[in-house]
Order: structure tokens, then sequence, then C-alpha cells
């Protein structure tokens, strides 16, 4: 094993840069980047809704298997970035390099395992997810032409966590933002066959996004390469270390399960909202994607915490960890206030770019009115369990996310439509966020007592002479 080293300067800031400022600069880009998906999510739905609403419905209900291949490469991610982040603020670059290095190996497993899944049990699926026998072809044409890119989309959102670990967020901005521009402009050109393009349908669309991500993980690896970051890494840091690959699942599989209960209710709430017919599976999915464009400035914000967590953990600089989650929380709640203002204002008008049939705007504009109204405190709740992700305490996390899904949102969901109907459905998530928040913020704060009572704060080192 390699001696401590100095650090770069880029990883070395995560100790010692005015927190505002810091915290800023990581989320931005991951802000930007995420921005740039939730975009390129809405442009998709834009032109996939020109084909009618089933087609809408059937990209709705591939939605829960998006959400299960984001568990496991966030969870595969947040134990890349925690670990690597925590060993970079211990000063151990070798073993930092080797849990970074971890990510090629397990994005080619990932990706594999997910893509012999999509071309195999394609139909078996969708009918999981909740599909209605009208929307079951185009859900078929989408989800085969995905799996092919599998690997690739693995690898562009676990390299993501690779650079935030290391206090980069500029470049995997770059290539998120690259990659979804190139989404958007294959969009339409391949689902209608503009120019000399094939005119492919809702198959134009998987096969843009697969094109996209293999062009954006190949400007990610050449980054990489051409030491553009502060990782240098050698053939030993790339080969499978089972030492590794244990720390990174015994921190990231408590993300990986917490986020793919989110997959299961997906699937819940999809069969639900199907009892209501394909239309409302259409309204869901555009109302959802809209929503979407503010939830992403939670996710690239706590993208940004992360590894100033871990690095502060790693460092024992208490201070500066509990200061910026205290900054982080009330930075969200104040933008998502502004978010949810502007979104309840322009429901109907925002709704309507997608599709004015009558019926769609009907049920879309009132179920996304509802369910936005609690964006003010899901930034708060993302940013509390970010922090355990951070401590390393993924168990936490897990059960904190578990609570939310399986005791407060189930229920409500399974009660409030036979009182309320598809108003019941919106409803359900309202409650279940409020009530996720407040036992959320409460397990932190008896986290943030314990320590301040176990004394560990007295044996804070301080990075460069301050803690800031």
């Amino acid at each position: 094993m390699e001696p401590p080293a100095n650090l770069h300067k880029t990883t070395e800031r995560l100790g010692t840069a005015p927190l505002g400022r810091l915290l800023l600069r990581l989320s931005l880009p991951s802000i930007a980047s995420m921005l740039s998906i939730s975009l390129y999510n809405l442009v998709d739905t834009f032109w996939v809704a020109k084909l009618g609403f089933r087609a809408v419905a059937a990209l709705t209900v591939i939605m829960p298997l998006w959400v299960f291949i984001l568990a496991v490469a966030i969870g595969t991610g947040v134990g890349i970035n925690a670990l690597t982040s925590r060993r970079f603020g211990e000063k151990n670059i070798f073993a930092a390099h080797q849990a970074a290095g971890q990510s090629y190996f397990l994005s080619l497993v990932l990706g594999s395992l997910f893509f012999i899944a999509g071309i195999i049990f394609t139909q078996q699926i969708l009918i999981i997810c909740g599909a209605t026998p009208d929307i079951i072809q185009f859900g078929e044409e989408y989800l085969i032409v995905l799996a092919w890119g599998m690997p690739f989309i693995f690898a562009q959102m676990i390299f993501r966590n690779v650079f935030n670990a290391a206090g980069d967020a500029v470049l995997p901005m770059v290539y998120t933002i690259f990659g979804q521009v190139l989404n958007v402009i294959l969009d339409p050109l391949l689902i209608f066959g503009w120019g000399f393009f094939p005119e492919l349908g809702v198959k134009g669309a998987a096969l843009a996004t697969v094109i996209s991500n293999v062009l954006s993980t190949a400007l990610a690896l050449g980054f990489i390469f051409a030491n553009k970051t502060p990782y240098r890494f050698k053939p030993v840091h790339l080969i499978p270390n089972g030492r590794a690959l244990f720390e990174i699942y015994r921190i990231g599989l408590p993300a990986m399960l917490m986020e793919a209960t989110e997959a299961i209710v997906f699937v819940l709430f999809n069969r639900v909202v199907a009892g209501f017919g394909s239309v409302a599976l259409a309204a869901m999915g555009i109302a959802g994607r809209i929503a979407d464009l503010a939830f992403m400035f939670i996710i690239g914000t706590s993208h940004g915490l992360l590894p100033i967590i871990g690095f502060s953990y790693g460092a024992k600089l208490w201070h500066r960890l509990w200061g910026a989650v205290k900054l982080t929380a009330l930075w969200l709640m104040g933008l998502m206030v502004i978010a949810t203002v502007l979104l309840e204002v322009f429901a109907a008008q925002t709704v309507a770019l997608f599709n004015n049939d009558p019926e769609l705007i009907r049920i879309a504009v009132p179920g996304m009115r509802i369910f936005i109204s609690t964006l003010a405190l899901i930034g708060p709740a993302v940013v509390f369990i970010t922090v355990f992700q951070g401590l390393s305490k993924g168990k936490d996390a897990m059960v904190l996310s578990l609570a939310r899904q399986f005791i407060f949102f189930l229920p409500a969901l399974y009660i409030l439509p036979r009182l309320m109907g598809l108003t019941g459905v919106w409803l359900s998530l309202v409650v279940s966020d409020i009530l996720g928040v407040t036992v959320s913020g409460l397990w932190l704060y008896r986290e943030y007592r314990r320590q301040k009572r176990g004394g560990e704060w007295g044996e804070a080192g301080i990075l460069s002479g301050q803690e800031k």
C-alpha cells in the first residue's frame, strides 16, 4: 500500500474552501447535468406524445424499470463516492484510486445483466410494471432497443460519482449535457424519419438514448485517460478487488435497496393508476416529467453535498460537516418554494404544451398541482438521507426510505383512492412526503446529538489550519 500523499488541489478544497462557495461549485454542475436529463425526458415525452397518448403511457409504464436501473447505479455510485472521498480525506491515495477503479468492472457486469434481462424477459417486465394490453407493443419496441445500451447507461451514471468523489463536478456536467443534447437532437430525427434518417417511431426514441449514452461514456473515458481529472489510474487499480467491492456495497447496498423500493412502489403506483385507464397513465407520465424538472435541483445538490460529507467525515471535520447539512437543507427549501409557486400557477399551460387532449389535461393538471405541493419538504428529506450515506451509515438511510415507502406511502395509496378516486392517488404522495421528512429529520437530529454527546467533535482534525 502506498503511504499517505498530498491531495490534488481539486480534492483538497473539499476540506478548506468556504462552504457556500464550495457547495455551489459542486452542486451547480450536477444540477446542470440533472436538468439536462430532465429536459431530455421532457423533450422525449413531447415528441413521443405526437404518436398518441398510448405511446406516452408505454414510456410511463417503463419508468419503474428506469427507477430500478437508477437504483442499482445510484447504490453502486454512492458506495464508490462515499468510499473514495473518505479515502481521499484520509489521504490514502492508493485506496481512493482502487475504490474508484472498481467502476469499470461494475459498469460492465451490471450493464450486461440488464441487457440480458431486457432482451429475454421484455413482455414479462412490461406486464409487471403495469402495462395495459393496448400499450404492450409500444413498450416492447422501446425496451428491446434500450437493452443494447445498458452497459453504457450504467457507465455514464457510475462515472459521475467517480468524478464527484474527487471534488470535480464540472467534467461530469460536460459529458452528461453533451449526451442529453445529442439525445434531444436525435429524438425527432429517428422517431419521425426526418431527412435521411429512418422513421422508427417509439424505437427511434430508444435508439437515440442508446447512441447518446455510448458517446457520452466515450467522452467521460476520454477525460479520465487524458489526465483531465485528479485520478491517475494504473492497471492495478482496475482489477476487481474483493475488499473494495465489499466496502462499496456495504455502503451502497442499503442505498440501492432504498432506491429499489421506489421501483417497487412505482409498479404498484402504476397498477393503481392503470385502473383509471391508459389516459390516466399518460397524464401521470406528463405531470411527473414536468415535476421532475424541479426535483433535479434536489438531486443535483445532493450530489454536490455527498463528497463534502464523505471528506469531512474522513478528515473528522465535524463542524464543517453539519454546517454543510444546515446550509444545503435551507437552500433547497427556499428554492423549492419558488418552484412550487411557478408550477402551481402555470400547471395547465405546461401540460398543454405536450398534449391538448381535454381529458388528459383534466386529469393531469390537478394531479400535478397536488403532488408538487410538498416539493419544499422533499429537498430537506433527500439531504437528510444523503448525510447518512456520506457518513457510511447506509442502513439508517435504508430504514428511513423503507419507512417512507412502505409504512407511509403504500397504506395511503390503497386507502385514499378508495375514498377519493384518482385524487386520492395524488394525495398519497403528499402524505408520505410529510411523514417522511418529519421522521428523517428527527432521526438525523438524533445522530447529531449522539456525536456531540460522544465527544467525537473533540477529535476533529483541522485541514490546512481552519474549518470553514
